[in-house]
Formats: structure tokens, C-alpha cells, sequence
């Protein structure tokens, strides 16, 4: 691992490509498996390039698929099982001891619009140790990017999440952030993202 500057730490929960995007199912199996990576393999490489993440840590029920998406610049770990929620507390328990200067930044992986710049910009509305914020999706319901110190770190991941974390007492991040809010469940979520842009990976595997 390349130890980086920066004041964050992103914990990327990455399924097994065989078995996540479920929803995209309309899709054959081979090619759901290609974006599933893909989409994960565009997101890691947002991270690296972004100035304020200090550490890439992600968590995977796949050690063999996370080690390539790591490539000796993020480290891995395994899922404990559990769900979303637990495997990104985890996440955070192993960052801290990794890293424990940095703040927590739970990430989705299935954002393959995501640029650095977007990124950047959402990060620059967090002062690492004062309070908890999160980034609503497209939909307007459900979260892209939760942080909080790790004292009170507590993703709230799943179905109405958005209002889950304000109820938890997290800040949303305004501003347009169209490529961090583009997540992609199903054929009409791709064709959105598509329309943004996609990084390199997923530019690939549509071909």
C-alpha cells in the first residue's frame, strides 16, 4: 500500500462480481459480471485521484477480485458478513487502526460516473472531526457517501436511507455532485450514468 496524504479515509464495500448488481439482471450474466467490476474498478480509481483521500480500504466478500482492484495503492479486507452496514463499521475499526488521524468516508461502488472532481468538491464540505454529513443519490432517497468521525461513525445503508442519516442527525452536502449522486441499479440508472460519462472500466465493458 502507498501511503498518501489527505485527510480521509474512503471504505469501499466492492460484492463479488458473480453476484452483485442483481438488478441488472435484464443483462446476461457475463456481461452484468464485466460492469459489476468495472463499475468498482472506476470508482478506485476516483479515490486514488483525489487529493484528500489518504487511504482506499476496501471490503470485499471476494479477496481475489478486491487484491486486483487494490493494485498496492488501497488495501483490502474481508466482509465479516452481516450486511452493508456492518462490513463498512468493520471497514472503519481497521482504518482506524491503519490510519486513525483520518476520517471515514463510507462510499458506494457502483458509481462509474464518479470524477475526482466531484469527489473533491463533496469532501470539501466536511472538517474532519465536526459532525457527520452524507450525499444523497439521484433519486433523492437513498446515500452515495456517508462520514463521521470514527467515534460516531454509524452508516445507516439501505432502503430510505437518505432520510435514515438525517433522522441520524447527519448534514446532506448540497451543491449538484451529478456524477457521486449516479448509482447504478438498473438499465435505466446505466443509460443515466452513461449520459455523464463513465470512467475507463466501464467504457470498456459496454463495448
Amino acid at each position: 500500500m502507498v501511503v498518501r496524504p489527505g485527510s480521509f479515509a474512503v471504505l469501499l464495500p466492492v460484492k463479488s462480481p458473480g453476484t452483485g448488481k442483481s438488478r441488472l439482471s435484464a443483462l446476461p450474466d457475463e456481461h452484468r459480471r464485466r460492469l459489476a467490476a468495472a463499475f468498482a474498478a472506476d470508482v478506485v480509481r476516483s479515490c486514488l485521484a483525489t487529493p484528500a483521500v489518504g487511504l482506499v480500504l476496501i471490503v470485499s466478500d471476494d479477496a481475489g477480485f478486491a487484491i486486483s482492484l487494490a493494485a498496492g495503492e488501497a488495501l483490502t479486507l474481508a466482509d465479516p458478513g452481516g450486511g452493508l452496514n456492518a462490513a463498512l463499521r468493520h471497514a472503519s475499526a481497521q482504518a482506524r487502526i491503519e490510519r486513525p488521524e483520518l476520517q471515514p468516508v463510507a462510499l458506494l461502488a457502483d458509481l462509474p460516473s464518479l470524477t475526482p472532481e466531484d469527489l473533491t468538491a463533496a469532501l470539501a464540505h466536511a472538517t474532519p472531526g465536526q459532525g457527520s454529513w452524507f450525499v444523497r443519490d439521484a433519486d433523492d432517497t437513498g446515500t452515495t457517501l456517508y462520514s463521521a468521525p470514527y467515534d460516531v461513525f454509524e452508516p445507516r445503508f439501505g432502503p430510505g436511507s437518505a432520510a435514515a442519516h438525517l433522522a441520524g442527525g447527519a448534514t446532506p452536502v448540497p451543491g449538484a455532485l451529478a456524477t457521486l449522486r449516479r448509482d447504478v441499479d438498473d438499465l435505466t440508472d446505466l443509460d443515466g450514468a452513461i449520459a455523464l460519462g463513465v470512467g475507463p472500466a466501464t467504457a470498456d465493458a459496454l463495448t
